[in-house]
């Protein structure tokens, strides 16, 4: 998927529903007119032994699916989920059913960040954002691995940047979530340009010097230079 987005440049929404044919639809919007940059903190977690982490979210949601005689969620209705629970929980657990849940609301929340840049509304999107993060750390469980749960540096990561960055609102405040797959890794957040500095000095007291990459949404994908 970064990939994908990188070749494409700017921003873009990607939809999934045929993973052999995604289709891609970019979504103009000029991040750097906002007053914002993108600042991607690397917590410095490990990735080696998170394969079954990783491995356990699709299979969960995949075993939700299978519960409603379909192989992915995207073939169910969010309204069978939430009516079957109790079933649910026996047949797949406690964890799928959350992480099915989070899936439901993050497709549907998706559309409406896509809505509001199209509509130049920040503020909106800067929302969305970090109730997406919400998302991801209470249903989807994706912040820290509880084999390893004496190492928690996204969720540090990500109690400073709410710390330090404020709430979204009036044109003040940041956003932030875990960014990729999880677990372990890095943490991206928006930040005023006006606090980069600050924010920067702050986070890298933390997690080291070179810690934050600050970066651009390059308005040109791949092309050939000859």
């Amino acid at each position: 998927m970064d990939q994908m987005a990188s070749s494409v440049g700017g921003a873009v929404a990607i939809d999934f529903a045929n993973p052999v044919k995604p289709v891609v639809h970019p979504v103009k919007f000029d991040f750097s007119s906002t007053g914002y940059a993108l600042c991607i903190v690397d917590t410095g977690g490990n990735h080696a032994d998170l394969t079954e982490e990783y491995a356990a979210i699709p299979r969960e949601m995949g075993a939700v699916a299978k519960y409603f005689g379909k192989d992915v969620l995207s073939e169910v209705k969010s309204e069978q989920v939430l009516c079957s629970i109790p079933e649910l929980r026996k047949a797949c657990g406690d964890r799928a059913v959350l992480r099915a849940m989070h899936f439901f609301d993050d497709n549907e929340r998706v559309a409406r960040e896509v809505e509001a840049l199209k509509a130049d509304d920040l503020e909106a999107f800067k929302r969305l954002l970090i109730e997406s993060g919400r998302s991801s750390f209470m249903y989807l469980q994706n912040v820290y691995s509880p084999a390893h749960v004496e190492e928690q540096g996204v969720s540090l990561a990500l109690a400073l940047c709410e710390r330090y960055l404020g709430q979204p609102g009036a044109g003040e405040g940041g956003a932030w979530r875990v960014h990729g797959g999880g677990f372990a890794g890095t943490v991206q957040s928006l930040v005023p340009l006006a606090q980069m500095d600050g924010f920067v000095q702050k986070m890298e007291a933390v997690f080291g010097a070179g810690s934050c990459h600050r970066l651009a949404v390059r308005p040109v994908g791949g092309v050939r230079v000859l």
